[in-house]
């Protein structure tokens, strides 16, 4: 569980509704993007209500995982510009990468979520290399192999590709809408 990597941690234990969610809204208010909250909480009834909240805000709800009386719930903080137009030129669909990897093609999909993201919910081998360390891993990648980057959105990983093209990938594909909208196989701590 140790890749579960929180940015801040809010300890709503021992409060009742609506507590809990008072508290997550201040705490995500101090976030910035793409940041990670963990709300660690005991009232039973906050799994519910933090998912709810999560969607009527825009903010992602990855998951919650319960450690005794505890329910720790993660919350990603969404930026503005997560529905903002795509600039990476080479795009293929869900289905397209399905079809790709039932084939056994030589391909490698790349998945630039923050690593608690990925560790709820991700496309079996799919690499974790969240947007941040793109930099100081690219040379873990090889330039020639076909590499498909998916996000939640199509959004970071439009991004990614744009990094990986600069750096002299020939042969990037930016995913969408990605995790948001796949509903092929996949694995992690919700599977």
């Amino acid at each position: 569980m140790e890749n579960l990597k929180a940015n801040v941690i809010l300890d709503a234990k021992g409060l009742a509704c609506p507590m809990p969610i008072v508290k997550t809204k201040k705490a995500m208010n101090s976030l910035e993007a793409g940041q990670v909250l963990e709300v660690q909480a005991t009232d039973k009834g906050s799994k519910a209500d933090m998912k709810a909240w999560a969607e009527s805000t825009g903010h992602h709800y990855l998951g919650t995982i319960e450690e005794g009386e505890v329910l720790k719930h993660y919350l990603r903080k969404s930026s503005k510009d997560e529905a903002s137009e795509k600039k990476h030129p080479n795009v293929i669909n869900n289905e397209e990468l399905e079809k790709k990897m039932e084939a056994n093609e030589n391909i490698v999909i790349i998945d630039v979520r923050e690593a608690a993201e990925y560790a709820f919910n991700h496309i079996p081998n799919a690499l974790s290399i969240p947007l941040g360390e793109l930099k100081e891993r690219i040379n873990e990648l090889n330039k020639q192999v076909e590499t498909f980057v998916v996000c939640r959105t199509g959004n970071r990983s439009d991004l990614a590709a744009q990094k990986l093209a600069a750096h002299g990938f020939a042969n990037v594909i930016n995913v969408v809408p990605g995790m948001s909208g796949w509903i092929g196989k996949t694995t992690g701590i919700n599977k």
